[in-house]
């Protein structure tokens, strides 16, 4: 289990961005409820009135955050994250496949104008800080 050592500055900074990685990554799939509910939705006037504003709040504080691990891991990126960053990106690159056979096979059953953009920013963005959010969650052992 990890322990943070109260007495080593450099130990509560690594903890703490930790906490705030996991914290982005669980924004992150909280946040594609609402383009997958407006996806599948047949009427999305029927959605409560503050949903839309939820949906705008929660992607503003989500991008906050995903710039705030960039910000804080900006230091500890490594060749290990880079590594682990590239091997995501290559097997995510298959995820297009599985994309355009989505929608060829659900393409009647899912309003594409609903939800796409909202997939399309979020999977942007955690592309973008996946090599920061990588180096937060595995830091360096700068003890070797």
């Amino acid at each position: 289990m990890y322990t943070v050592n109260a007495k080593n500055p450099a130990m509560r900074e690594t903890g703490w961005v930790r906490a705030l990685a996991y914290a982005a990554a669980m924004l992150f799939v909280l946040s594609w409820i609402f383009p997958l509910s407006a996806g599948l939705a047949k009427d999305t006037s029927e959605f409560p009135k503050w949903w839309g504003s939820v949906d705008v709040v929660w992607a503003f504080v989500l991008a906050l955050v995903a710039f705030a691990v960039q910000a804080q891991a900006r230091s500890k990126v490594n060749q290990q994250a880079e590594n682990a960053a590239y091997r995501v990106y290559r097997t995510l690159t298959h995820a297009i496949i599985l994309a355009a056979l989505l929608v060829m096979v659900a393409g009647d059953r899912i309003t594409w104008a609903h939800c796409v953009t909202g997939f399309l920013w979020r999977t942007w963005l955690g592309l973008y800080i996946l090599p920061w959010w990588l180096a937060a969650i595995h830091p360096a052992d700068k003890s070797s």
